[in-house]
């Protein structure tokens, strides 16, 4: 990404763009028939929608494990996790207490830290100082969208892993009494040790990410560590 265009993200033009983050309204139902309303902070993959929070990072032990998006997590790269950005998408994060930016590439889900609303990793966080501190309150702006996200593509919502097919299946049986599609998908485990077997248990299979987003926050009150990632996704 050249200097020159991460500069245009902060003009005025941009500011006003940004104001206009998508907020996205679900009601979930609970007990006795009522309903609670959940405002949350969806930021598409829309160049110039912000958010700001809490930053922090990672790395061991996740280095060399496989990441949300199927690739090995090297914490040595630019990438970074994030609740709901479609993976692919690119980030500015600029640190508010020193002014120091960094552009990170999304390839995870996380942080499930009330606050926190990304996870960099040690090199990003290197370039932010953020790691002698460990978090840091962050402005994080989307300055490249994910080529064809979402075109002719499925979702659906990663509710949990278990590391035995039983208790794969225990939690199948429980969610089939909610949910008409549950799926139990096998993970290889990875040659470097890194990542051992493990089955994870999948709810839906839509073709609007908006509807997996639906079914995230439905089931996000039992399995708060809930995201959505692509059917394809190994």
């Amino acid at each position: 990404m050249h200097t020159k265009a991460l500069r245009s993200f902060w003009t005025n033009k941009h500011r006003g763009l940004l104001k206009a983050g998508l907020l996205v309204m679900v009601s979930l139902t609970i007990g006795c028939g009522g309903t609670r309303q959940t405002k949350i902070s969806h930021p598409v993959a829309r160049v110039g929608t912000v958010e700001e929070g809490i930053a922090s990072w990672y790395g061991e032990p996740y280095h060399g494990r496989r990441a949300a998006n199927g690739e090995v997590y090297d914490m040595e790269q630019m990438t970074a996790a994030h609740p709901t950005l479609p993976f692919e998408t690119w980030v500015s994060v600029r640190n508010i207490g020193n002014r120091q930016s960094t552009q990170v590439r999304i390839t995870d889900r996380g942080p499930f830290v009330k606050g926190r609303i990304i996870d960099l990793s040690r090199a990003a966080a290197r370039e932010i100082d953020l790691v002698r501190l460990g978090v840091a309150k962050v402005k994080l702006a989307v300055i490249e969208q994910p080529r064809s996200y979402g075109r002719g593509k499925q979702f659906t919502v990663q509710v949990s892993t278990a590391r035995t097919r039983q208790n794969a299946e225990q939690l199948e049986r429980q969610l089939r009494k909610s949910y008409d599609a549950v799926t139990i998908r096998y993970r290889a485990p990875m040659a470097n040790g890194n990542t051992p077997e493990s089955w994870r248990i999948l709810v839906g299979r839509v073709k609007d990410i908006k509807q997996a987003q639906k079914i995230m926050l439905d089931v996000r009150p039992k399995f708060p560590n809930s995201f959505v990632v692509g059917w394809d996704i190994d």
